[in-house]
């Protein structure tokens, strides 16, 4: 399934890298916990969900090689997370629905957990 894909069925907004919508997604982690996302080793292709909307997400996902993030619960996106998003190819997609319900509707339309 393709990020474009994941953010219709979320109902999201692409905020950053709309060039890179055709991106395939294989695996979902949800995290607030940057600590726990710096443990998962196979991130390709990896979509991560997170409430954690500042830079230490970007970071995170920069020092993870993640380049697919869902901002839930409405969580605000600054301008300083989509420059450092932008300058690392990844793609951002916003969604006014709770990690919990963005997990389930991805995981019943297919989409695997990372573990």
């Amino acid at each position: 399934m393709t990020i474009e894909e994941v953010a219709a069925l979320v109902q999201g907004e692409i905020v950053c890298g709309d060039s890179f919508k055709g991106r395939e997604v294989a695996f979902v982690f949800a995290s607030d916990l940057m600590s726990d996302v710096l443990t998962i080793r196979d991130t390709d292709n990896l979509l991560l969900l997170t409430g954690l909307s500042n830079l230490q997400s970007i970071r995170t996902c920069e020092m993870s090689d993640i380049q697919m993030i869902v901002v839930v619960r409405d969580k605000a996106v600054t301008d300083e997370m989509l420059e450092l998003a932008e300058e690392n190819d990844m793609i951002i997609v916003k969604t006014k629905y709770s990690m919990y319900k963005t997990a389930g509707i991805l995981y019943g339309a297919g989409i695997p957990p990372i573990y």
